[in-house]
């Protein structure tokens, strides 16, 4: 990887490269006993409506560093977003260190490593879209609504990114990587009568996704949900969508197994490892390496090799997601989890693309009776260390002899990720990429449903 970071752009790989190698060498001078660069630029496309009007139509490009350096075993960080300010946020970094007290727990940044080569993150189609052809993927999502009848856009989005990192350490370290994504998602309601909501949302590395079925699939939903019926307080199975099971997941297990709150007690399975937790036919493995995943990349924002991290195998609990600091307090190695938010951030635990594995059926004709859930509202508020939630679900059906019925106004759904975990008994075909979650439809054999 060599030339012009964008087309247009006067930046070059080279002039980077250079440039930070300059800057590692100027940390060791100043006292550094390990440092770390990183580069990122992006360059966005943003287009908001609300009901059917364009709202916004923005275009920008970021760019900054971000130093972390070490001396005397303490670690001080700064960013830039200045091009012509690296020098300076070196010296502040190292400043910072000095000033800080040391940690005993820090071992060193990630060693120099070879990396395999992960395909489908980039694409020169979405590198060439103009803001023209951004407008139009929106105003197809609004054309998607409106091809129901009484379906009206209440708000949505387009996005589209194109992004170039780089990092480089004291430890000769050095890695690049360049990526792209488009996104698209609309809310809807009725025009007119009864107020019936839905929501739909797709998300690519490439350029591939039907916008407008977006906005008809949202809008159809809106309009099924239509005329709900209530229904009791009883104990039934329970079939989560994947968008539905994606959020509970991602607000009650993702951070539990973070192995950040392991180390903090801030999770249900600190000392769980090895210890069967969900039914015998679960595995979810977090896979960096994933062609085309939204999260996917050769390595993590530390320069760690991805892997596929088998978390949970059978049932059984294998591991924890580590960045390099939490492997170095455990001894083992990184998982290859160390993300950040931005240039201007430390990177932390994070998830890449946590992928659902269970043995896949037509799990609606399998269920007598019970319900099936699009969405849900309040998962965020789930207790991380119980894995206790309670949250309201939406777009909610009953299902009745193998078949969806009828609409349910609203229903609120409580229970317990690691008891969910134990009692699921079906997964759908119907495997979705939601964010950096991977799953089907969920079918859970037993939960507590209240009706409105």
């Amino acid at each position: 990887m060599s030339g012009k970071i964008f087309p247009e752009n006067k930046i070059s790989i080279e002039e980077i490269k250079s440039g930070i190698e300059k800057a590692l060498k100027l940390s060791e001078k100043l006292g550094a006993t390990d440092a770390e660069i990183v580069f990122s630029i992006g360059e966005s496309t943003s287009i908001q409506f609300k009901k059917d009007i364009i709202e916004t139509a923005k275009q920008s490009t970021s760019a900054g560093y971000g130093v972390r350096a070490v001396v005397g075993g303490a670690v001080g960080f700064a960013g830039t977003n200045l091009m012509s300010d690296l020098e300076n946020t070196v010296k502040t970094a190292v400043a910072s260190a000095k000033v800080m007290e040391a940690d005993p727990l820090f071992k060193s940044f990630p060693e120099k490593a070879e990396y395999k080569e992960v395909g489908g993150l980039f694409d020169d189609k979405i590198v060439e879209m103009s803001l023209d052809e951004c407008i139009e993927c929106a105003t197809d999502m609004i054309s998607g609504v409106k091809s129901i009848k009484n379906m009206i856009p209440t708000s949505g989005g387009f996005s589209r990114s194109v992004s170039y990192f780089m990092i480089m350490n004291t430890n000769d370290l050095f890695a690049q990587r360049k990526g792209t994504a488009i996104s698209g998602s609309a809310d809807v309601t009725t025009e007119s009568g009864e107020v019936s909501t839905a929501y739909d949302y797709g998300v690519s590395r490439k350029k591939d996704i039907d916008f407008t079925a977006i906005g008809k699939n949202a809008a159809d939903l809106a309009k099924k949900s239509m005329k709900g019926i209530t229904c009791g307080a009883e104990k039934m199975p329970v079939i989560f969508h994947p968008f539905s099971f994606s959020d509970i997941l991602e607000n009650t297990l993702v951070p539990s197994v973070d192995a950040d709150n392991i180390q903090k007690e801030r999770s249900g399975l600190v000392g769980r490892l090895g210890d069967e937790i969900a039914d015998s036919k679960l595995s979810i493995i977090d896979d960096g390496t994933l062609a085309g995943g939204i999260s996917s990349g050769a390595f993590d924002d530390e320069g760690t090799p991805t892997q596929a991290t088998t978390v949970i195998g059978n049932g059984v609990l294998k591991s924890y997601l580590y960045d390099s600091y939490t492997a170095g307090k455990d001894g083992v190695k990184s998982t290859g989890n160390g993300y950040r938010y931005s240039y201007s951030s430390a990177p932390s635990v994070d998830y890449s693309n946590f992928i659902i594995q269970f043995p896949q059926s037509d799990v609606i004709a399998e269920t007598k009776k019970g319900i099936y859930i699009n969405t849900v509202i309040g998962a965020h508020t789930a207790n991380e260390i119980s894995g206790d939630f309670s949250v309201e679900g939406r777009n909610a059906f009953l299902i009745e002899n193998g078949e969806i019925t009828k609409p349910i106004k609203s229903v609120m759904i409580s229970g317990n990720i690691f008891e969910m975990l134990k009692n699921i008994d079906g997964a759908g075909k119907d495997v979705r990429s939601v964010g950096g979650i991977i799953t089907p439809s969920i079918r859970i054999s037993e939960m507590s449903v209240i009706g409105e």
